[in-house]
């Protein structure tokens, strides 16, 4: 095979595909997941519904991949973490840019429409629900590595130190879209707070 020409299709098509993403989310944000059409949504991402059924059979099918382009997001900001001397340090610290991905506008209400659906398409929710369980996983393991590297041993239970740190984060994502002036700075200084007390505990 000659990988100096099959490259640049498999780049095209992966840029493509991102296109399509795009375009799904934004329609998605725009008119909800009903009223997200693949005709509307072939029209925002500039390629016929032919183009977009070729990279995904239906709605659910791009819901998988904007989940699945979220979670290897959030598994790239924990290897960040990983990759830490102290990776507490690193995620206290970071605060920022974590808050940042999370409460940015147009992501915030995509996601809680995408939320909104879950509970009425049991597809849907189950591809979220399995995207939530790997990030889980891969931040209870962040933790136990954590907390190995500094040497101390934690008194509560880690995977409900995973549910408590992961709440406070997407809740930043309800909190944005209902009160869009709501002061960042602020927020991340208390954030900082919360999040210290809780791994360190």
């Amino acid at each position: 095979m000659d990988l100096s020409m099959s490259q640049p299709t498999e780049t095209r098509a992966e840029q493509r595909r991102k296109q399509v993403l795009d375009a799904a989310a934004e329609c998605f944000l725009k008119y909800g997941f009903r009223g997200a059409s693949i005709a509307r949504i072939s029209k925002v991402a500039g390629m016929s519904p032919g183009h977009i059924y070729h990279f995904f059979p239906n709605k659910e099918a791009i819901i998988a991949g904007i989940v699945a382009r979220r979670l290897e997001i959030g598994l790239e900001l924990v290897a960040g973490f990983e990759a830490a001397e102290q990776p507490f340090e690193a995620m206290v610290r970071d605060v920022d840019t974590i808050m940042a991905r999370k409460t940015e506008s147009e992501y915030s209400g995509m996601w809680l429409e995408i939320l909104a659906e879950s509970a009425r398409n049991p597809k849907i929710a189950a591809i979220i629900q399995e995207a939530d369980r790997a990030m889980r996983e891969r931040i209870t393991k962040l933790e136990a590595l954590a907390r190995q590297r500094r040497g101390v041993e934690s008194s509560l239970p880690t995977e409900a130190v995973t549910e408590v740190a992961m709440a406070l984060f997407e809740g930043m994502s309800n909190r944005i879209v209902l009160n869009p002036e709501m002061d960042r700075k602020q927020a991340e200084a208390v954030l900082r707070h919360a999040l210290e007390a809780i791994l360190l505990a």
